[in-house]
């Protein structure tokens, strides 16, 4: 049976997982990427709008264009994020707070891409990636030593690396076999997403209503007079709004919003889609000759949008480390790894922790609470010093640091 031999195996196929096999590769690593395809998509038009987006900051952005990837995005498809509006409550005294590119000194808070706008510019680099691999099937087993770490698939071939990757998602097979452990937390919570036209113009801004017992609701721009939904809603609300119309989810919205987009009505082909939400944080984020990136290293709330941006940050620091290791250390060198999970701990706990706390603090329909947020939100506001921080992060930090 065929012996694959390379310095670095990734296991996964999504975004983030073709991002670090692209990124490693053009850093002159040998890497094979190892992934299931999807299962192909339902025929759509060319026209419909993915339901899935993603709010892709600063540090996401710097990477794809190293990797030569996001000029390669259908332009036309991508918004720029001018500027966030976060409110208490759709009522006139709710709490407000409001970021906007133009204080920060950039170009845009954030972009909003389709999940299929980006993979599709990512599938089409890696054919032409130098040092690049792709393999199909699935692993069996996964064993390490001092040297190598070997996967054997089902298939009966062998890939021999220096490192495995783990980027295969939230049910992570590459950490069960490392035996790594993780808290967990339902939020008994679903993210219902669709796509709408809306009556006014968006200008660029995404919008956030904290509503208290009946979840987060974000509107986030695209191209044209067109926003995408992302509703945290309870378990029950969300398989109501599964179960009604959409142009019945369209009537809500209005009303939820306040009318701050005029009416809604849903795009064509119409589509809901909702995915169960959860907090998961690994007891380490290596293990020998293992590193995990994306969502099998950590899964946050989706209420900051920032769940592919930290996989994204992941994959740009797990570069820099192996670029830096020094000719003496190998891909899997103990001392490599733990300078990744060190350069990544800070961010991702301090993620955690915050997406975490304010679905908590938001979550709760107490009376004199839903005063003290907003009367927050409003002072938040007016603290200059408070909003650069909160952006810078938001932004994305540099990696030049451990």
């Amino acid at each position: 049976m065929t012996n694959h031999q390379c310095d670095i195996c990734i296991v996964g196929n999504g975004a983030v997982g073709k991002a670090a096999a692209l990124g490693l590769a053009q850093a002159g690593l040998r890497v094979a990427l190892l992934g299931v395809p999807p299962a192909p998509a339902a025929a759509a038009a060319a026209s419909a709008w993915d339901t899935r987006v993603y709010a892709l900051n600063h540090v996401a952005r710097n990477l794809l264009s190293t990797v030569k990837v996001w000029d390669a995005l259908d332009a036309e498809r991508v918004a720029a994020v001018e500027a966030m509006v976060v409110k208490g409550g759709a009522d006139s005294a709710a709490g407000h707070l409001m970021f906007d590119a133009y204080s920060a000194h950039v170009d845009a808070l954030a972009w909003i891409v389709e999940d299929s706008n980006l993979n599709r510019a990512l599938d089409a680099a890696l054919k032409f990636a130098p040092n690049l691999q792709l393999l199909g099937g699935r692993a069996k087993t996964l064993q390490a030593d001092a040297t190598t770490a070997t996967l054997q698939l089902e298939s009966g071939e062998t890939i021999s690396a220096a490192l495995v990757v783990g980027a295969d998602g939230a049910q992570s097979w590459v950490r069960s076999q490392c035996e790594i452990g993780i808290d967990y937390r339902s939020y008994h919570q679903r993210g219902v997403v669709a796509n709408f036209t809306c009556e006014l113009p968006h200008r660029g801004i995404a919008y956030q209503w904290f509503t208290g017992n009946d979840g987060i609701v974000a509107l986030l721009p695209l191209p044209g007079q067109r926003v995408s939904l992302v509703w945290s809603a309870p378990d029950a609300l969300a398989q109501e709004l599964m179960d009604e119309p959409l142009s019945q989810l369209a009537a809500r919205l209005s009303l939820l919003t306040a009318g701050t987009l005029g009416q809604l009505q849903p795009l064509q082909p119409e589509l809901a889609q909702a995915f169960p939400l959860s907090l998961l944080r690994t007891h380490a984020l290596v293990a020998p000759r293992v590193a995990l990136i994306g969502d099998a290293g950590h899964v946050v709330h989706p209420l900051a949008g920032h769940g592919m941006n930290l996989g994204f940050g992941d994959v740009a620091a797990l570069i820099k480390v192996l670029s830096e290791r020094g000719a003496h250390r190998d891909c899997g060198d103990a001392g490599v790894l733990a300078r990744y999970a060190r350069m990544r701990k800070e961010e991702i706990l301090l993620m955690q922790v915050t997406t975490d706390g304010l679905e908590r603090l938001f979550g709760a329909d107490f009376g004199p609470l839903r005063l003290l947020r907003n009367l927050g939100l409003n002072l938040l506001d007016k603290v200059p010093v408070l909003k650069r921080q909160l952006m810078a992060h938001a932004l994305g930090r540099a990696f030049d640091k451990e």
